[in-house]
């Protein structure tokens, strides 16, 4: 159940408990005082109405079906309780005490099952009995058709209350929900742009700076350092390429990790904090504290973010699943995502981006790619390279 809707019932709920224990304490209290020099005449409907308290608690607490049932039952207990045999008939102020909790402890309960569609019938299949019994209970009263005006007001007072809150949540809500979902887009944004200002200063400081060299002839640059510069720009690159984040030391000089071994698990959560800036949630599951040989690792990268990249704009979904297993001479990863999937026979592989830059780069390491897809069924992709 999605969060707001969760919120929602517990506002409701807790307003149906509030509601019922306000309502049922004033209608003991209407009900006790008259009849203080003879708290026997009606026990056994003053236990059942403290015992429907109680249950008004759990209402708000479950927020569930059983619990706004099994006080609607003790509530109607309580009621029948004053025709038990024995029982003296109501005075006046006892009757008004039945009617204020006939009319507003019970409409309570509205609030906790409100969200249904099946409110409207079951607010009148549960009015009428209590309708019927409280009629014959005040009946020697003489004031019938003050009470069944009493509880058709309070009923439908507390129906209408009842339905506009749920309908005001339901609207609060929603706008939280527009709101967020604005915030998260404009956030998204605001890293992308700042994405893209940061590598362009780091291109400029690096990669452009030696390209300029070049178109130059590199005069005036010892041939020496212009290599050494052109390697290191192939590092930075490198690393961009798998989501790092290398970090200025002095102008035109960047911090590197070192590119030998790399660690497998260390890598992928660089990839999966790119693709999450980008809008695309990765999960990730399996091993990941694995260590492959830098071009091993290169090739298998590189091709697991063209994977994941292929999901975030062709897939039409946000998310997608990673799955890394190994044995004792194989890494494997699968990469699976939900969206529109294709039919493999219609379409040349050769024409999907996957033939250079996910097929052809992992065979030029040993390894080697499988494909599944259907449409409507998701894509799966199954990458191996050697240890």
């Amino acid at each position: 159940m999605p969060r707001s809707a969760r919120e929602r019932r517990k506002l409701l709920g807790r307003s149906a408990r509030n509601l019922g224990t306000t309502f049922t304490t004033a209608s003991i209290v209407c009900i006790a005082v008259p009849n203080l020099g003879h708290p026997e005449r009606y026990l056994p409907s003053l236990v059942l109405m403290a015992l429907t308290i109680v249950a008004f608690y759990f209402v708000g607490e479950s927020r569930s079906w059983p619990w706004a049932a099994a006080t609607y039952l003790l509530a109607l207990s309580a009621i029948g309780a004053f025709l038990l045999p024995g029982t003296e008939p109501p005075n006046v102020e006892t009757a008004n005490g039945i009617v204020l909790f006939a009319s507003t402890a019970f409409p309570s309960l509205i609030a906790a099952v409100v969200a249904s569609t099946r409110t409207g019938w079951l607010v009148v299949a549960a009015y009428l009995p209590v309708l019927v019994l409280t009629v014959l209970v005040t009946w020697g009263v003489g004031h019938s058709v003050l009470v069944v005006l009493s509880l058709l007001v309070g009923w439908l007072s507390l129906f209408v209350a009842a339905a506009w809150l749920a309908a005001s949540l339901d609207r609060a809500f929603s706008g939280m929900e527009r709101l967020g979902r604005a915030h998260a887009l404009e956030r998204q944004a605001s890293e992308l742009e700042a994405q893209r200002r940061h590598g362009a200063r780091l291109l400029h400081d690096t990669v452009l700076a030696t390209l300029t060299l070049l178109a130059h002839s590199g005069i005036g640059v010892n041939p020496d350092a212009l290599r050494n510069q052109a390697g290191e720009d192939a590092r930075l690159l490198r690393q961009l390429r798998l989501g790092g984040t290398p970090m200025p030391r002095s102008s035109g000089g960047y911090t590197l990790e070192p590119v030998e071994t790399s660690d497998l698990g260390h890598t992928l959560e660089s990839v999966k904090q790119r693709f999450g800036r980008m809008g695309l949630h990765v999960a990730w599951h399996g091993a990941g504290q694995i260590l492959l040989p830098s071009h091993v690792l290169d090739a298998f990268l590189l091709s697991l973010s063209e994977c994941l990249e292929n999901v975030r704009r062709h897939a039409g979904v946000g998310s997608a699943d990673v799955t890394i297993t190994e044995d004792d001479t194989t890494v494997r990863a699968m990469v699976t995502d939900s969206g529109v999937g294709f039919d493999l026979e219609a379409v040349d592989v050769g024409r999907l981006g996957l033939a250079e830059s996910v097929i052809a780069r992992i065979r030029d390491v040993g390894g080697k790619v499988r494909l599944f897809s259907a449409p409507g069924s998701g894509t799966t992709v199954v990458l191996e390279v050697p240890k």
